[in-house]
């Protein structure tokens, strides 16, 4: 099995966060999105992860290359990376990719977390994951028929047509297949608003004749902006809490401090006079003193001084000292 993971996108949404780091290297509950996606996506389809194909701007820089490489090899595969430098669409996304494109694969894109206990369906051609949602005007739909199979795909339907949204993961049986289709598209120029879209490939693939089945999933958590990415954080510190995961090192200075669970505390991090809690990341290296900090991401080697923070986000080597509570603040800042 291999995992195609299309990420080449700014994050602009997730600014300041992102002008420094590309949004599925932002860490949730002390693990980058991309790492904690592909841990999920492993453990649901059960099966040995051969390569992992990450799609990224050429700008994204050499560290960043060898951290995606660092996490397909943690999950003892292959990490290749290729590279999107226009944003012409999803289907020219994962053709950036062609060359790993064989076999079963997943494709799955890098600004979503979620939860599921199914069972890989591996006798269809494809398997797409959805979500049950309030509003499905807002997103794109698969509707079923009796038999629990795909029979049309429609993008942010105005009238009711299904309420299982599509959260962005997919599994094809071949790769070669997908790799055609999509190949077909960028060959006879086939866009929608100057874009290949995944959808038009996935289309044609349907009217041959190809099964598609859905994946239901339990959780979909967002992470395209602050806030939305702060509650991702808290939602995922409860899940890993209640599977009984250890989140809080060893490695740890605490004076006159109290820590509420849940909260991941990294490495060496140092708390004095300060209540951390519930629900805060606080990366490696954080100094945090006389502060109470809660419902809150705060990334490595940030010192954070007479604060009282909640609906935070905080990125790396930041020094923060002040009032204020619900903040969004980027890398290397220093409010003081």
């Amino acid at each position: 099995m291999k995992i195609i993971v299309p990420m080449a996108g700014r994050g602009s949404r997730l600014r300041p966060h992102t002008l420094t780091v590309p949004k599925p290297l932002i860490p949730i509950a002390g693990k980058p999105i991309v790492h904690r996606l592909v841990e999920d996506i492993a453990g649901v389809l059960n099966q040995q992860i051969e390569e992992i194909a990450f799609i990224i701007h050429k700008d994204f820089g050499k560290q960043v290359e060898k951290d995606l490489v660092s996490i397909a090899e943690k999950l003892g595969a292959k990490g290749t990376i290729c590279y999107q430098n226009e944003a012409l669409g999803t289907a020219h996304a994962i053709m950036c990719a062609k060359e790993s494109m064989s076999g079963p694969i997943v494709v799955a894109y890098a600004d979503t977390l979620f939860r599921a206990d199914f069972t890989l369906d591996t006798s269809a051609d494809s398997v797409i994951w959805v979500k049950q949602v309030d509003d499905p005007s807002a997103f794109g739909v698969v509707q079923l028929n009796k038999h629990n199979q795909i029979v049309d795909f429609v993008e942010k339907p105005k009238e009711f047509i299904s309420d299982l949204a599509i959260i962005g993961i997919y599994y094809f049986k071949s790769g070669e297949t997908l790799r055609k289709e999509l190949q077909f598209l960028l060959d006879n120029n086939v866009v929608k608003g100057g874009e290949y879209q995944l959808t038009d490939a996935l289309e044609n693939m349907k009217q041959k004749g190809l099964k598609f089945v859905p994946g239901k999933v339990d959780e979909w958590m967002d992470c395209g902006n602050k806030n939305v990415t702060v509650e991702t954080n808290t939602r995922m510190l409860n899940f890993l809490h209640q599977d009984g995961e250890k989140l809080i090192s060893k490695v740890l200075v605490s004076e006159n401090s109290t820590i509420i669970e849940p909260c991941f505390i990294g490495d060496n991090v140092v708390l004095k006079n300060t209540t951390i809690g519930p629900n805060v990341s606080l990366g490696t290296g954080c100094k945090v003193e006389n502060s109470t900090i809660k419902n809150s991401l705060v990334q490595n080697l940030t010192v954070i001084k007479n604060a009282n923070l909640d609906n935070a986000m905080i990125g790396s080597h930041v020094s923060f000292d002040g009032n204020f509570t619900s903040i969004s603040i980027g890398d290397y800042s220093v409010l003081e």
